[in-house]
């Protein structure tokens, strides 16, 4: 029996196979200059073996750094500096053709623009480090295993600023040049349901202590993850800053007045929501405060993410767009800030009159079900 020949590739597959991008080509004709003339190395920076896009490339750079430099003269005649780069790159890439290296140099349309080359390679560089600093915010806030979230995404958040703040050191930006990439929608809490629930609490503790609303500035409507609660925490806040009377009716009233319940929400719904406190209203205004940073900080990660994966966007672009998207984080960050400190972690508290669950409860299911149980 003869063997099975082997099927010869689809045409269809050989086409999927993506084309190089345009940076692949700038770091072959950087490379090329290179080789042609070694002495072109002093008049390019702000690069280094890891600001190429492939392994061969790096490996080929960094041996170009490394290897003594010929004699002009000597390197117009023989080929024996690029066989020593050529075994040093094979040292990292192996299966690098020496043909590639007098491809490299023969792809160059022009040797002394090197300098411009490496500029672009840099600004590739550039857009890959911040698309990678944002995806790893992006994980810090999505990894449910932290002890810290807000800590851990804070100091994330922190390290992206440092890597959009190298990049405005070798691209100052240019007032007025934002990034051309549409910023993606935002996001909301992952677990929606928990959410809603502890905001039903934080509505209802608050009206039954308004006192303690004075104390908790730092919490804005934008905060609430539905309109219909941002909308009642306004209310909220507005009947204690007047000095108004504050229980379900009161708020229900000045609800109504806002038009917040021509969504269709149901007045006897929301007297009853209103009606049943549990715990204290810090700890579920912090809670809803921590909610909202992380999902800023998400947001935040998306839009960079987003500007940073358009090729398009000059490096110019992606510091304004970046710094722009992190001042979101920053805001928050100092409400955090003043939302911890005020309250420091042992405060005594006096019993408290309404039917409350511990102020450490830490879900609404827990303090539902300690108001149910007694």
């Amino acid at each position: 029996m003869s063997p099975t020949p082997t099927p010869e590739p689809d045409k269809d597959e050989l086409n999927a196979v993506p084309p190089p991008q345009p940076v692949f080509h700038v770091e072959q004709a950087l490379l090329g200059a290179l080789l042609r003339d070694p002495r072109l190395l002093d008049e390019v920076s702000g690069i280094a073996a890891d600001s190429f896009s492939t392994a061969a490339h790096a490996a080929l750079y960094a041996a170009i750094s490394t290897v003594p430099r010929p004699d002009p003269a000597e390197h117009a005649k023989n080929t024996k500096w690029l066989d020593r780069v050529r075994a040093t790159a094979l040292k990292e890439a192996r299966g690098l053709d020496a043909t590639y290296l007098h491809t490299l140099i023969q792809v160059c349309p022009w040797h002394r623009h090197a300098p411009a080359y490496a500029r672009m390679i840099e600004a590739e560089r550039a857009r890959r480090r911040l698309l990678t600093a944002a995806e790893s915010l992006m994980h810090t806030v999505h990894d449910a295993s932290l002890p810290l979230p807000v800590q851990t995404v804070l100091t994330e958040a922190d390290a992206l600023a440092t890597v959009v703040d190298d990049i405005a050191n070798r691209f100052p930006p240019r007032s007025g040049v934002l990034p051309r990439t549409a910023a993606p929608p935002s996001v909301r809490t992952p677990d929606p349901t928990e959410a809603v629930e502890e905001e039903k609490l934080l509505l209802a503790t608050a009206t039954a202590r308004p006192a303690d609303i004075e104390s908790i500035r730092w919490l804005i409507p934008a905060d609430l993850t539905l309109p219909l609660h941002a909308g009642l925490w306004q209310c909220l806040t507005t009947l204690a800053r007047r000095n108004e009377p504050v229980d379900p009716v009161t708020v229900l009233w000045e609800a109504q007045q806002r038009g917040l319940l021509d969504d269709g929400s149901e007045p006897g719904d929301v007297l009853r929501m209103l009606a049943e406190p549990a715990g204290f209203v810090e700890h579920w205004a912090e809670r809803a405060l921590q909610r909202s940073l992380l999902a800023t900080a998400e947001h935040t990660a998306r839009r960079i993410e987003a500007y940073a994966d358009d090729p398009a966007n000059t490096p110019f672009q992606l510091v304004v767009g970046a710094r722009r998207a992190l001042a979101d984080i920053d805001a928050v960050r100092t409400r955090w800030q003043n939302a911890t400190q005020a309250t420091p972690p042992q405060q005594q508290r006096p019993a408290p009159a309404i039917r409350a669950g511990p102020p450490t409860t830490t879900s609404a299911h827990a303090a539902r079900s300690t108001r149910a149980t007694r």
